[in-house]
């Protein structure tokens, strides 16, 4: 049976779901050798109880939530590395008995415990699958040994599945997206397969179950790495709805336009969302994630202090930018190596008297490396006097793929390096050197050591740490340079593409457009034939950013601001709503709550004197009805609470008056007030009154033409006339574009009106200018001074609205409380319209929940008949006048 927690997931990946069948419950795991059947279960990963007591009941089949405020009786908080594969090397024994596991000092997380601040007592754990085909019967004693000897809880992924979710999910749908290649074919860029993206579901369902064995969610923070479990946040965050959750992505993100080709977009978006802190390695890659975020679930990031957040249901989900950097005590005690400087010789005698350019690349389409060659073949040509001087090593390093597209780059390179071998070698000389093979991680030193410049030409990278690599190996020790001397060499020269990670970081580089060939050509000439001062310079300041940034350095980063997203979980009120990927977390204050209607109603007829007060867009209607008109349901409501003497009833909207007037014209004790305040009247056969005195609107002729000049260069955008203000909407508009224009004539309009008496405001998709002071709060404090000045104070105020001016309302009403222009008593309800953060109190989740409550109130005036007070508890002022 499955998880109520996980079957609405699993019910997206429609189709064939035989793959499920691997589940079994919560920590059962396949093997990893392909065997047939189903696995045995594994036994459950024990933590450690520092108090007496239980602990939480984790078993599948509880979906139950982790949102209790109890302290976690486990001791020190967990930080729980989660990737696709482990920082671990493991094979069996040549004598078939058992297993031999070491850390692999090459993995990036193995490295990133060093950032862990000092006063950080935190342990690590990792969670991932292994490098290795681990039959069944050794799967449970295999993942106790990794987990007493290395933290590590391995996630055995059967065969079938680990080929559908790696080698077709990730490599053949995600893979190429990330790297801009659209699936025009079944050749290029792999057409989408919903039977991998179900694989794709369930192998990250069973990497949760993994973190769940070991997890304290209340104390733990879960660091998820990559595009392999994109899914995972949803699994854990659904699961768990206050458990500390970081995501950081080591690959790009593609732009919306290319990522929204994806059919399953919105799904892996609303999973990254469920994390409390996301990371990129560059802006550009996080302006792409933000921009779909934007595009396609209309939500817009925030800039605060040098912090970006998005703000998701309550919840602010933090955007980190940082580069990752390599391991420097790693590098340098490969340096210190006794067979580094034999190596290194080595190589300085077969390129005697020849200057180097290397490439140091994996065998992968999008590196670049065809293009690296033909750019090398153009500078030999453009430059002679660098034929039978300067030679290009490129070592590519096998990888797996698709074999067909492989074996296509590989005799499309080879075919090229002959070319230029036998155009213009001679004896003793080859242009151009490929080496096929992987190279042990001395010799790829030794090859850094004597390289005058590395070439990166890859078409899109995620980082690519092969320039930082060389810097180091640059910098050197005393006697590698061949001199003898004590001196570091410390030169270096860079050509890299602007398309990978780590070009913005390496502001001394030279950087091409690897596609351009005569321009890569000429970055190539140039980076050999500068001066050894140039070079020099060049490297100091390469080596000044590498050595200070390195991965404990962008650990260290990631986790002080993982630590700072999170600080404020345990103090808000969190549940989970929705279904599937749509599943989120609603983040609110402690006080806020539902308005019921039982409460409600049972305030309403004990009051003498109350105040209603509704807005209409969004409160009364829904704000997608095309047509806004009120129907026979609402007008007959408002009558009734109108007819009954102890209510003084208003609609508080940012409409203009002549709509407002014409709908409820058929309402004669309504109180309407229009424009956010500026028009206001008691009744039907009242006067409109204006709140500023001032009739003067010179101020509309300058706003007027700058609004027409945005609107001109916006599609989709209008300006919106009104007797006491100007709006321009662009909720037509492009997101981007839109909301970029908005900003820009946001201080566009503050600057041309700084002299003027009006405030320049902008709101959901709109960009307001009005009178100054004009707001539904103000409404709000005229309505009680005045039943305060009649000496009728309120003992019942009720608020409701849906959007941003409402707020002034609700802010305006609890200080009211505070000044005493209500009865001490009064039963006071600020209340919004859906599960937001706000200012009022109360909340209620859509138009027709409020429609509903604002029924039982009139029929509550119903049953305790119209008129039933004395003359002199329900005189409600007719007019502002009498007031």
């Amino acid at each position: 049976m499955f998880s109520r927690s996980y079957t609405n997931l699993l019910d997206l990946a429609n189709g064939n779901l035989s793959a499920l069948d691997y589940c079994g419950g919560g920590g059962g795991t396949g093997g990893g050798g392909g065997g047939g059947g189903r696995p045995p279960r594994a036994r459950r990963m024990q933590r450690t109880s520092t108090t007496p007591g239980t602990f939480a009941d984790l078993d599948e089949d509880r979906a139950g939530s982790v949102a209790s405020d109890a302290q976690s009786s486990l001791a020190g908080d967990r930080l729980i590395v989660v990737a696709n594969t482990l920082p671990v090397r493991g094979e069996r024994r040549p004598d078939g008995r058992g297993w031999s596991f070491s850390w692999d000092e090459d993995s990036l997380l193995f490295h990133l415990r060093d950032g862990l601040p000092d006063d950080m007592d935190m342990e690590v754990l990792y969670v991932g699958s292994l490098h290795a085909d681990v039959p069944p019967a050794d799967q449970d004693d295999v993942a106790q040994a990794l987990l007493d000897r290395f933290r590590c809880i391995p996630a055995f992924l059967p065969k079938d599945l680990c080929d559908r979710f790696y080698h077709g999910f990730c490599k053949q749908t995600l893979w190429p997206l990330i790297h801009y290649m659209l699936p025009y074919s079944a050749d290029h860029g792999g057409r989408f397969d919903r039977s991998h993206w179900e694989a794709y579901v369930l192998a990250n369902k069973l990497f949760s179950q993994r973190v769940i064995e070991v997890l304290n969610p209340e104390d733990d923070y879960v660091w998820i790495h990559d595009y392999h479990l994109l899914a995972l946040p949803s699994f854990l965050r659904r699961r768990f709805n206050r458990l500390r959750i970081g995501f950081f992505l080591h690959s790009p993100f593609p732009s919306s336009e290319l990522y929204r080709s994806l059919p399953v977009r919105d799904e892996i978006l609303k999973s990254l969302l469920n994390c409390d802190l996301i990371g990129f390695h560059t802006f550009d890659y996080a302006r792409h994630f933000l921009s779909c975020c934007s595009r396609m679930l209309g939500i817009d990031y925030q800039s605060k202090r040098g912090y970006i957040g998005l703000d998701y249901f309550g919840r602010t989900v933090g955007i980190k930018i940082m580069p990752v950097g390599i391991n420097m005590e790693h590098l340098q005690s490969l340096l210190q190596q006794p067979d580094l400087e034999r190596k290194v010789a080595e190589l300085r005698n077969q390129f005697s008297r020849k200057t180097v350019l290397l490439g140091v690349d994996d065998m992968d389409i999008f590196k670049g490396i065809d293009l690296k060659i033909l750019a090398f073949e153009q500078m030999l040509k453009a430059h002679p006097k660098w034929q039978g001087r300067a030679v290009l090593v490129q070592i590519a390093n096998p990888k797996g793929g698709s074999r067909k597209e492989l074996e296509e780059l590989q005799a499309k390179i080879e075919q090229s390096c002959k070319r230029i071998n036998d155009q213009f070698g001679r004896p003793g000389y080859s242009p151009v050197v490929l080496v096929n093979r992987a190279l042990s991680s001395v010799k790829r030193m030794a090859y850094y050591t004597i390289a005058e410049c590395v070439v990166v030409t890859a078409v899109r990278d995620g980082m690519n740490l092969t320039p930082y690599e060389y810097i180091v190996c640059r910098q050197g020790i005393p006697g590698l340079d061949g001199s003898g001397g004590d001196r570091p060499r410390g030169k270096s020269m860079l050509v890299v593409s602007e398309f990978i990670g780590c070009s913005p970081s390496l502001s001394g580089a030279i950087r091409v457009n690897p596609w351009n060939i005569e321009s890569t050509a000429e970055a190539m000439h140039e980076s050999i034939a500068s001066s050894d001062n140039e070079k020099q310079l060049r490297h100091e300041k390469h080596y000044r950013y590498v050595s200070s940034h390195d991965v404990a350095y962008w650990s260290k980063s990631f986790i002080h601001d993982f630590e700072r997203s999170c600080r404020d979980h345990f103090r808000r009120r969190c549940w989970g709503i929705g279904l599937g990927f749509g599943f989120r977390v609603v983040a609110l204050d402690r006080n806020f709550k539902k308005l019921t209607v039982d409460s409600i109603v049972a305030d309403y007829k004990k009051s003498k004197s109350r105040v209603i007060l509704l807005d209409y867009d969004g409160t009364l209607v829904p704000q997608t009805t095309i047509d806004k008109t009120p129907n026979e349901t609402i007008v007959s409501m408002m009558n009734t609470l109108c007819a009954d003497k102890k209510n003084v009833v208003f609609i508080v909207s940012g409409r203009g008056r002549d709509s407002l007037e014409k709908w409820f014209y058929s309402c004669p004790e309504l109180g309407i007030a229009a424009e956010h305040g500026y028009f206001m009247r008691w009744t039907r056969d009242e006067q409109w009154q204006t709140q500023n005195q001032s009739s003067e609107f010179e101020w509309m002729h300058m706003a007027e033409p700058v609004m027409k000049l945005y609107t001109e260069a916006t599609d989709g955008s209008y300006i919106e006339t009104k007797e006491s203000a100007l709006v321009w909407h662009h909720q037509d508009a492009g997101p981007d574009f839109g909301s970029s224009q908005a900003k820009e004539m946001l201080d566009h309009l503050e600057s041309v009106l700084a002299n003027e008496p009006v405030s320049v405001k902008s709101g959901q998709h709109i960009v307001e200018v009005k009178p100054q002071a004009v707001s539904k709060g103000f409404v709000a404090e005229k309505i009680l001074s005045t039943l305060m000045e009649k000496e009728r104070q309120a003992d019942f105020v009720l608020c409701i609205g849906d959007d941003r001016s409402d707020e002034d309302m609700f802010e305006k009403i609890a200080d009211i409380m505070r000044r005493n222009m209500v009865d001490p008593q009064t039963s006071l309800y600020a209340c919004t319209v859906g599960q937001k953060p706000s200012k009022a109190i109360y909340y209620l989740d859509d138009a027709n929940d409020v429609l509903n409550m604002l029924e039982a109130l009139a029929d509550a005036s119903e049953e305790a008949g119209s008129g039933s007070g004395s003359p002199e508890e329900t005189e409600v002022p007719s007019t502002l006048e009498e007031a």
